[in-house]
């Protein structure tokens, strides 16, 4: 068995369920309806209409006959088996038909109605719904959404009235969104733009398929360049990490646009990292490591959607502009440079050759002002030739044009020739038309027709450009085969929620991270026969599980003399006591040096995530911070320190000499290191903070770790109990 594009199928497989729901061979419409008022009878007329390539079963006892087809009574009289049932029926009425979904050999349903767990009262009706599919084996999805498209075989199973006016043409972009509203001005957007749609979908409440299982999914096909997503719910951190990473692999482009960010949880509270990095670290990270484009509104989504899915990918940094308006050219020499690309100028070879067709009061450097008087008796001729050479110049990456008042007869004659010159780019040439439609709208039409994107603004077409770029190579998967993994899996089984910094000692120890020479003292006899040892002064702190940030609360005193060692002793416990402590740490003080914080935070289910800052006092204040995913090497390690803002107090500032940090790079790679081997317990790891001395030690200075109750407890990557798929 073959799919529409040969592809050998099994849709017994893992992904039968998705296979119906995108290339079903046959369609029952369920709750069919003849009245045109009503949106639910847009599905079946979608899909008459526009040619669906397999068969289509009307189901609704009220009618003999919808769309030129015979209507069926039920799903029990269907002529033969379907892939996939549309369900136009209310919410209470989904579950009692489930079981003939199934009986009719359907492996995908689409439940269009509201009414489920986007209200408190449905909430129960979704549970049942979820159980009774995953039963009966039938991938659902919604319900709460606004269905589903597939051009290459005409199925347009949705009642979207962005459709109304016709089809959208086949292209090379896959949407997915978790509002059908807002997918429903995506698919009008495209069709405006002329950009074509290979798949499309509306997940609603998400039930069962999720936005990024249909994502995963839809990467695989061939004919999708680029993946948009509209995510309006947390996404599950190691699933979108896999998408994002296989989008990588397959050379294709991945769009997000978010609307909601899940609201920091108490977690965050539990230690200064988490107060840092937020609730989403996961998908932060990812979208940095593995080049996810985010957008920051829907026209700015599909303007990325429009130029990603056209252009081919950009070779490096070097960008020429060429523009009618010097104004023009300056704003778009900006909007580059603050994107990161080089607006340099021309190789002489190329300029010499300009000099003889751009005005003398216009200029053949970088950007090409070609003033409007290379517009002669309105032969755009010598204005594309311009182009034309810029666009073959040694050395150049791609082109902006940047067009002002350039309409009517002149812009016509101009698109014309854009077409004939470039049929096929081997890299990007964007164009901004700054002049209104209504007087480039035949214009537009023709380049539009012949896929140019079109843009309307300098800074829309530099975002384009940024994100034609490849990501950059990151290190993942890194390992350490000498790191004492079991020892440390040991150690850790015997803590409880909150290990303290006098608990941790012994893990930072098999770590070989660093620290303070120090002593728990748990009695006025063990602090009097301490303070008779010490030289010099000490730090005390103290040790108690519900004190989690010592400093904020008082109970840390620094340079405390041998004499008044046992003094702060009994302040500290006494003022403490209510917290049960198990003692006072007395640490030897360290030598000044720059602080930083590097800390561990692990969402359930979620990979570890390592974060490095600017640390102590600091570290809320400034949030100059950057993560990526545990464990990482010291190479990566010194390229984070590296990237902070505050990097100049380590790698020289002001005439003050630089830090080595192989030694800080080491700390930081086995504190991840010993994160991970921490195992899924952990929640949160910290230090804070971790102190680089002039000379490149790294001493750990403060420590934390805090564990879930059970590992029994943690959740797997699948949904979690409440939660919508």
């Amino acid at each position: 068995m073959r799919d529409p594009l040969g592809r050998p199928r099994d849709r017994n497989g893992p992904h039968g369920g998705l296979d119906a729901l995108f290339h079903p061979r046959a369609v029952a419409v369920l709750g069919a309806s003849g009245r045109e008022a009503n949106p639910f009878a847009r599905p079946l007329h979608y899909l008459a209409q526009f040619g669906f390539t397999g068969e289509l079963y009307p189901v609704n006892p009220g009618y003999a006959e919808l769309a030129g087809r015979r209507c069926y009574p039920s799903l029990a009289e269907l002529p033969g088996p379907v892939d996939l049932v549309l369900m136009l029926i209310p919410a209470a009425r989904v579950l009692q038909e489930l079981p003939a979904v199934a009986a009719a050999g359907a492996r995908a349903a689409v439940v269009f109605a509201s009414g489920f767990g986007e209200l408190r009262e449905g909430q129960a009706l979704q549970a049942q719904l979820r159980e009774t599919a995953h039963s009966l084996g039938v991938r659902l999805l919604g319900p709460n959404c606004q269905g589903v498209v597939h051009t290459g075989e005409a199925m347009f199973a949705t009642f979207t009235a962005a459709l109304e006016s016709g089809p959208v043409a086949a292209g090379g972009l896959a949407y997915v969104g978790q509002s059908g509203a807002v997918g429903g001005s995506i698919l009008s957007l495209a069709r405006e733009r002329g950009l074509g749609i290979a798949a499309w979908a509306s997940t609603g409440n998400q039930v069962d398929l999720t936005a990024v299982e249909l994502g995963r999914y839809l990467l695989e096909e061939d004919e999708v360049r680029v993946l948009s997503m509209y995510l309006e719910a947390a996404v599950d951190d190691d699933d979108f990490r896999e998408l994002a990473r296989r989008a990588v692999e397959l050379d294709k482009k991945l769009i997000v646009l978010r609307s909601a960010v899940s609201a920091a949880g108490a977690r965050a509270a539990a230690s200064h990292t988490g107060a840092i990095v937020g609730d989403d670290a996961g998908y932060r990270v990812t979208v940095r490591e593995f080049g996810v484009v985010e957008a920051e509104d829907v026209d700015d989504f599909v303007a990325l959607a429009h130029g990603l899915t056209l252009s081919p990918p950009i070779a490096g940094e070097r960008v020429a502009i060429v523009t009618t308006s010097g104004g023009a050219g300056s704003l778009a020499a900006d909007q580059l440079s603050a994107a990161g690309f080089a607006v340099d100028d021309l190789p002489e070879p190329t300029r010499a050759e300009l000099r003889g067709l751009v005005p003398s009061f216009g200029a053949v450097d970088n950007p090409v002002d070609v003033t409007a008087q290379i517009f002669r008796d309105s032969d755009p001729s010598d204005f594309v030739d311009v182009c034309d050479r810029v666009y073959r110049s040694d050395g150049i990456d791609a082109v902006m044009i940047t067009l002002t008042l350039v309409t009517g007869t002149l812009a016509t004659r101009m698109a014309e020739s854009f077409v004939k010159t470039w049929r096929d780019l081997a890299k990007p040439m964007v164009l901004v038309w700054m002049a209104a439609r209504e007087q480039t709208a035949e214009a537009r039409d023709i380049l539009r027709d012949a896929g140019w994107p079109i843009f309307d603004s300098t800074r829309q077409a530099a975002r384009v450009l940024s994100a034609l770029r490849r990501p950059a190579a990151t290190e993942h998967g890194f390992t350490a085969p000498e790191f004492p993994v079991a020892e440390i899996q040991r150690a850790m089984a015997g803590t409880g929620a909150v290990v303290t910094e006098s608990e941790g000692d012994a893990l930072l120890g098999l770590a070989g991270i660093a620290r303070p020479s120090s002593v728990l003292v748990r009695s006025v006899d063990e602090a009097r026969a301490l303070a008779a040892e010490v030289a010099g002064p000490s730090v005390l702190k103290i040790q108690a599980s519900g004190v989690l940030h010592k400093s904020e609360r008082g109970g840390v005193r620094l340079a405390v003399p041998a004499d008044q060692l046992v003094a702060t002793y009994r302040d500290l416990m006494t003022a403490f006591a209510a917290e049960q402590p198990a003692g006072v740490l007395v640490q030897h003080m360290a030598p000044a040096g720059v602080e930083l914080i590097v800390g561990v935070t692990r969402s359930a289910g979620g990979l570890p995530i390592v974060t490095v800052g600017l640390g102590g006092y600091a570290t809320e204040i400034y949030r100059d911070a950057v993560s990526a995913f545990a464990p990482v090497s010291p190479q990566r390690a010194e390229q984070m320190v590296r990237s902070l803002t505050a990097a100049p107090l380590l790698t020289g500032f002001r005439g003050s000499p630089p830090v080595d940090l192989s030694d800080t790079a080491q700390a930081i790679s086995r504190i991840s290191l010993l994160a991970v081997a921490a195992g899924g317990r952990l929640s949160d790891l910290e230090v804070n903070p971790l102190r680089v001395t002039p000379d490149g030690r790294a001493i750990a200075l403060d420590f934390l770790l805090l564990n879930r109750p059970d590992p029994a407890h943690v959740p797997s990557n699948g949904p979690r109990e409440g939660e919508a798929r």
